[in-house]
Formats: C-alpha cells, sequence, structure tokens
C-alpha cells in the first residue's frame, strides 16, 4: 500500500461506509414515516460491521508498513557513508514510482526472521518470501542457473532460480542468504536489477524487479564485529560498524557491487535481551505444560542467566536458544515426564533448574 497517500482498499472502504450511512439513514426516515425495512437495516448493518472491521485491519496494516519505512529510513540516515544504492524511485532511468527496491547486506542472525517480518508488512503474508542459498552458487557455471540456461543448453525453458521466483512473484522479499560463498561473477548479475529495475531470463525475457525487496546476507565481518563490541565502554555507532566493515567487505564484494547496495549492519544481542529471548521460550513451554498436563511450568532465574551465558559464549547468537531447548532441556523433560506417567503418578507441577554440575535439574510434583 502507498505510504503518503490514503491506500485505494482503504479509501474504498471509506466509500463503502459512507454509501451504507446514507442508505441506513434514509431507512430509519422511511421507518419513522411507517414503512418496513427491517430485513434490509439488519443486511446493512451487518455489511457495515464487516467493512469497519476490514478497514481496521487494513489500517493496522497501513500503519505498520508506514512504521517499518521509517525505520528503514532511519537506519539508512544513521549509515550514510555506506548508503549507495542507486534504484531509489526517481534517481534515473528506468526506476519505478511505486514500491523502492532495497538491497542490503545483513547479518546472519535474524535474515530469515527480518525476511519474514518484511513479506507479512508489505506483501501480505510470508507466502511472498524467497529464500536462495547462495552457496550453491560457487561454481562460475552455476551462476546461470540464477537466470535460467540460455538456449542450446541443458536445463532450457526451465527459468530460473531467481528469475523465475519473481516472475511469478513480482511482489515479494527475496532472501539471498550467504551470499560471500557464491561465486564472484554472481554479483554481475545484479548490476542490470540495480541500475534498471531489471533482469533478462536465459529466454531472453524482462523480469520486472521493481517491485522486489532484496535482502543479502553475509557473515563476512562477523569476528571483527563481535571485537568490536567485546568492550560495550567503547563499541561503535551504526555509521561507526558500517565503517569499519567497509575493508571486511570489500575481500567478498567487488566496489561497484558495494556501491549499489544498502549495508545495514546487525548489532550483537546484549545478554539482557538474550535472557528475554529465553524467557519467552520457556513462556512457550509452560503453555505446552499446562495445555497437554494441566500443570504448572516454572524455572529458576539461573537457568535463564545460564543458558543466555551459553548462548553469548557461542557465535550463533541467540539461535542457540532454541537450540539449547529443544535438543537438551526438551527431551530431558519429556523423558522426566514420560517416567513419572508411567509409573502412574500424576504432574501438578514441574520446576527447572540447575544441578550442581551446571546440568538440567526437573523437580516434578
Amino acid at each position: 500500500m502507498s505510504q503518503n497517500a490514503i491506500p485505494a482498499p482503504i479509501d474504498d472502504c471509506q466509500r463503502r461506509l459512507g454509501l451504507i450511512d446514507t442508505e441506513l439513514t434514509i431507512i430509519e426516515r422511511e421507518t419513522a414515516a411507517g414503512a418496513d425495512h427491517t430485513a434490509r437495516r439488519n443486511d446493512l448493518t451487518a455489511e457495515r460491521q464487516r467493512i469497519t472491521d476490514e478497514l481496521a485491519k487494513l489500517n493496522e496494516r497501513w500503519e505498520a508498513e508506514r512504521d517499518l519505512v521509517a525505520k528503514i529510513d532511519a537506519v539508512r540516515a544513521k549509515i550514510d557513508a555506506a548508503t549507495a544504492t542507486t534504484s531509489g524511485a526517481g534517481d534515473g532511468a528506468g526506476k519505478s514510482d511505486g514500491q523502492t527496491e532495497r538491497a542490503a547486506l545483513a547479518d546472519l542472525s535474524t535474515r530469515l526472521r527480518t525476511a519474514l517480518t518484511l513479506a507479512q508488512l508489505l506483501y501480505g503474508g510470508e507466502q511472498n518470501a524467497t529464500t536462495i542459498n547462495m552457496a550453491e552458487f560457487k561454481e562460475e557455471h552455476k551462476v546461470s542457473l540464477l537466470m535460467g540456461s540460455p538456449p542450446g543448453y541443458v536445463g532450457y525453458g526451465e527459468g530460473g532460480v531467481l528469475t523465475e521466483a519473481v516472475r511469478r512473484r513480482p511482489y515479494s522479499v527475496v532472501l539471498l542468504d550467504e551470499m560471500e560463498k557464491a561465486h564472484a561473477g554472481v554479483q554481475d548479475v545484479f548490476y542490470s536489477v540495480f541500475d534498471k529495475g531489471n533482469m533478462k531470463d536465459g529466454e531472453g525475457r524482462d523480469i520486472d524487479f521493481k517491485n522486489t525487496v532484496i535482502i543479502m546476507t553475509s557473515n563476512a565481518g562477523t569476528d571483527l564485529i563481535n571485537k568490536l563490541f567485546a568492550d560495550p565502554e567503547t563499541a561503535p555507532d551504526a555509521a561507526g560498524l558500517g565503517e569499519a566493515l567497509r575493508p571486511e567487505l570489500a575481500k567478498f564484494f567487488k566496489p561497484a557491487f558495494l556501491g549499489r547496495v544498502t549495508l545495514v549492519p546487525y548489532f550483537p544481542l546484549p545478554t539482557a535481551i538474550i535472557r528475554q529471548i529465553v524467557t519467552m521460550q520457556l513462556e512457550r513451554i509452560r503453555s505446552r505444560v499446562r495445555d497437554s498436563y494441566r500443570a504448572t511450568f516454572d524455572w529458576t532465574p539461573e537457568l535463564v542467566d545460564t543458558i543466555a551465558a551459553r548462548c553469548t559464549e557461542s557465535s550463533s547468537g541467540a539461535r542457540n536458544v532454541e537450540n539449547i531447548l529443544t535438543r537438551t532441556l526438551l527431551p530431558e523433560l519429556s523423558a522426566e515426564v514420560l517416567a513419572r506417567l508411567a509409573d502412574g503418578k500424576s504432574i501438578q507441577s514441574v520446576k527447572a533448574s540447575l544441578n550442581t554440575d551446571g546440568l538440567f535439574f526437573f523437580a516434578i510434583n
């Protein structure tokens, strides 16, 4: 939906509500004169409620999109030295007047969630997000698979991995994961997308990318980021981090390529935030225990601190939270619960903590 003028769907809902209100006013006037319009009034009232609910959802989505765009623009403003995309609206030939294409190099930690959230907010659902693992294009001869094989080659007519995805869903988010692992020739493929907003596929068709949001992720410079944020007192801001990452990115990406993308560095999550994530995941386990056994589930603060500390020590960061819970805590908890049920004992409460060896311990009553 448009971020400035009132979007057409919202304007249409408002117009229909106006027409219904006018008709309801006429019905009330005629009813006062003795006419019976009960059935019609009930239909209009129900329709008005349906449109009102639809309008509320559209307004919520519009506000969310405007907020998202504002946040993205704020990030871009903070890292001016690293923002040089040439596909903005009104910035050269071949640009779209609609959704501005945004290309970004992002850290891997929240890559998928970022893409899915953008697809939900901008295009109405996570189904409008496509993920391509760029590690599969390490060899030079595989680069053409993104656009599709040319005439005379195996695979001609099957469509390219990238171009076919965008051709079928031009209004979508494309996540190109681990971009630094792809052959350097892949970068050349995107120049026409950044400059003109389109790309030719293997069959010579122009595929329109002007309404596509492209997110390119890379873990290049991860060690540098961790080093810079080892001491919170000397940690750089977004602009400083972007500048510090430039030499690291230059080891993998050509200057012409970097000059056409928007760099969005992801900050390492502080321990306090990881604790919140751990707590949120434990809350989900609490709900599952309540729904499955009608029992309570609690935990000690030390448990949260220990899991958060393990994630901080690991290079995987917050992604390790789910790994610890699903591969360690939950299997051990399930074994304890099943053993108790096998003995014919009921379960009323579960409390998770750590024993003296630092292992998970469950007090089940």
